[in-house]
């Protein structure tokens, strides 16, 4: 008689089959996992109940006593249970009545020039004073900021995809399995040439070399990973001492991916361009699913909440003549790298 596949054996299958179609599931593959292994240890025989996802969804690593977290685990294990009924249609789905509902994103930190360029500065001092480690930091998070890239989109560009005589990017399948092109301004460009330059000094390159480097250790050579991005960021973040504004616990390096949105309407703004017409290139740009996505902006960001109301109210029959004299917000300057 054969055995039964494992939770384990299933959950493989499943990421397997979606990775074919092009999705990466990263953080989904991760929880995955981690709900097939306490299933596995607890050598649950029976059609998998909500019971058993929910004691599962409050063991986080972080120890949350937030429902909303366990709302935000207990959410990833629904496309999985829902496939999973194939083998066994009795296996139950996880619905928002065992937590709530999952809420409302939260509004990020929005930098501000003098923060992005603290930050940059702040990355170029990082040791050795010789090395490359300081300037690849530095090359990469004011790539971000002025490009607004996922970190992860960031850290997987190989040489091929960094075209410098064009100033153009190749961003090859990402969150949602799309590839892109992404212009870069002047500026930008010319910051990756001088990266490039010294990057070629320490490393040997082909078509299929990271474009930003480990320079360290057994790293030398290899590709950053966001782990890694995401520890260099949090001791500059400390050492700079930034009052974080957003609704995070901190300022985080996917805050520079918003704040380039933001700035990049505010300046629309102040330059009377129509931003709905405008909405849906800014959307493909920054490789968004949906469009909506891209205009959560206007009603989630307090930098912009402000904005939609004046256009809401010039908009508005009750509107008075006196409208029209509110001066335009002080615009901050997309930050070069």
């Amino acid at each position: 008689m054969n055995k039964l596949p494992t939770l384990s054996a299933r959950t493989q299958m499943y990421l397997q089959e979606r990775r074919r179609l092009g999705f990466e599931l990263r953080r989904m593959g991760y929880a995955l996992h981690s709900f097939a292994r306490y299933v596995d240890k607890l050598d649950f025989r029976q059609p998998l109940t909500v019971e058993v996802m929910a004691k599962w969804a409050r063991q986080d690593h972080g120890h949350s006593d937030d429902p909303r977290t366990w709302a935000r685990r207990l959410m990833i294990l629904r496309p999985f249970t829902r496939w999973l009924r194939q083998f066994e249609p009795r296996t139950e789905i996880p619905d928002e009545a065992i937590f709530g509902r999952v809420g409302e994103r939260l509004s990020p930190h929005i930098y501000q020039e003098q923060e992005i360029l603290d930050l940059l500065a702040a990355a170029r001092r990082m040791g050795p004073a010789a090395g490359l480690r300081g300037a690849t930091y530095e090359a990469l998070f004011g790539l971000i900021a002025c490009t607004g890239l996922r970190v992860s989109e960031a850290v997987r560009l190989r040489i091929a995809d960094v075209d410098l005589k064009a100033g153009m990017l190749t961003i090859h399948r990402t969150k949602f399995a799309k590839s892109r092109h992404v212009p870069l301004h002047a500026s930008a460009t010319e910051s990756l040439q001088r990266y490039r330059r010294l990057r070629d000094r320490f490393v040997g390159v082909t078509a299929e070399t990271p474009f930003f480097v480990g320079s360290r250790g057994r790293r030398r050579g290899q590709p950053l990973s966001t782990r890694q991005v995401d520890r260099v960021f949090a001791t500059l973040r400390t050492e700079l001492g930034w009052r974080n504004r957003g609704a995070h616990h901190h300022a985080r390096v996917h805050d520079l991916r918003h704040s380039f949105v933001v700035n990049r309407i505010l300046i629309w703004h102040a330059q009377h361009v129509d931003i709905d017409q405008a909405m849906l290139a800014l959307s493909t740009y920054v490789g968004h699913a949906r469009v909506t996505n891209t205009y959560w902006y206007l009603t989630g960001v307090p930098e912009l909440m402000a904005l939609a109301a004046k256009q809401f109210e010039s908009q508005s029959p009750m509107a008075t003549s006196n409208s029209s004299t509110c001066g335009h917000p002080k615009i901050p300057h997309l930050t070069r790298s």
